[in-house]
């Protein structure tokens, strides 16, 4: 998984593949950008030369020559057992909105399969089957998204609004925030009972303002036909949430913004320099987050969203950030426990897109298969299979 990977991508579904078929792979953490040792098979061999992954079959003599190097406690290396593929599912609306998902493509381009919920299979308690669940480009706060100023004559927007309103409807709730909240609830007790979440965009910030706002209206009137409480600020619980804490929402609609946890109207990059760094961490003591950062390089390309980075002061104290804008002072991949499960936020909305914009046209993966900002989705998908390893502490 170094430079010598010709498709970093479909390697991460062929290691999936591997533990679909009922067989185990080990993850060599930090040992050739993260490779995979998986025992030989030529069905294996097959599926490696049909997706197009570069491999090497090596001797049990070179293995063993491996497994020695990555047991010396002087080098940052260790293995870590994939035991069990895990059930996927990503929360996603049904109709078609303009704009695409990250996680569902490389998820798609390498061969992973999934399941799309949206909110009536969350409220009907769904989640419980599965092991791992993705938010992307979501509003909990039921205000649809802060898309009203500029889109609320397009049709796409009309037909939203209208699905969502129903949808509260039909599950038994007046207003679509009152629905977005029950949703987010969920979610958190799907963490909460040893669920693995992973979102990105604007599902990170609105899922945790949505979870502190409970029992108050953020909404305004062209949101939920009423007006807000003008008091929601300082009535705001932050223990009820699980990255962010002492932000300010930001009540005018017509602005694109839910609060002040996301650092894009403030950030000073432009492309050329909008990079972001991974921080080295102990693979013998931080399995997690070792595993969560694997990579064939450190430093990541930047890229926008409607959360782009998130604000460091803004964080709680047992957030680990995982990568940083140095010169900016932002987060832009953070991670932390809640409960018995552990939740993984990616600030922006397209790795290899910068800018994406509403009705943009999808990202091609294939013209990007060895993509350091798709890599850290991919790692995210394969860390539940290795959740029964004993953590060390």
């Amino acid at each position: 998984m170094d430079e010598d990977q010709k498709n970093h991508l479909k390697a991460y579904g062929i290691a999936f593949w591997t533990l679909k078929n009922g067989a185990e792979a080990d993850w060599l953490l930090n040992y050739r950008g993260g490779s995979f040792l998986i025992r030989y098979a030529q069905s294996l061999e097959n599926e490696c030369k049909v997706r197009g992954v570069s491999y090497e079959v090596i001797t049990d003599a070179k293995v063993n020559s491996i497994l020695t190097e990555l047991a010396d406690p002087s080098v940052n290396m260790d293995i870590v057992k994939l035991e069990k593929a895990p059930k996927m599912a990503v929360y996603s609306p049904k109709n078609k909105l303009p704009w695409d998902d990250a996680v569902t493509m490389v998820l798609t381009y390498a061969e992973i399969p999934y399941d799309v919920v949206y909110d009536e299979e969350v409220l009907k308690g769904d989640l419980p089957k599965y092991d791992w669940l993705h938010l992307h480009h979501e509003d909990f706060t039921g205000q649809y998204g802060r898309f009203w100023s500029t889109f609320r004559t397009a049709s796409w927007y009309i037909e939203d609004v209208k699905l969502q309103e129903a949808t509260a409807k039909k599950m038994g709730y007046k207003k679509v925030s009152q629905m977005k909240l029950a949703v987010a609830k969920s979610i958190r007790n799907f963490c909460s009972g040893g669920g693995f979440l992973f979102a990105m965009c604007s599902g990170t910030d609105s899922f945790d303002i949505a979870l502190s706002a409970e029992g108050l209206d953020i909404c305004e009137s062209m949101f939920d036909g009423d007006g807000v409480d003008a008091s929601a600020q300082s009535k705001l619980d932050f223990s009820k949430t699980f990255a962010f804490q002492n932000f300010k929402l930001d009540m005018n609609p017509y602005n694109y913004e839910f609060s002040n946890i996301d650092a894009t109207p403030t950030r000073n990059l432009i492309q050329q320099n909008d990079f972001f760094t991974l921080f080295d961490f102990s693979a013998k003591w931080d399995i997690v987050p070792t595993m969560l950062t694997q990579s064939h390089d450190k430093v990541i390309k930047g890229f926008m969203g409607q959360t782009t980075a998130f604000k460091k002061e803004l964080l709680k104290p047992d957030v680990l950030v995982m990568g940083e804008t140095k010169v900016a002072n932002e987060a832009r991949y953070i991670h932390g426990e809640f409960g018995k499960g552990q939740w993984t936020f990616y600030g922006g909305h397209d790795p290899e897109d910068y800018q994406h914009a509403v009705g943009d046209p999808q990202t091609d993966l294939s013209l990007h298969p060895n993509s350091l900002g798709y890599r850290l989705i991919l790692n995210n998908v394969l860390f539940p299979a290795a959740k029964k390893k004993k953590q060390k502490t």
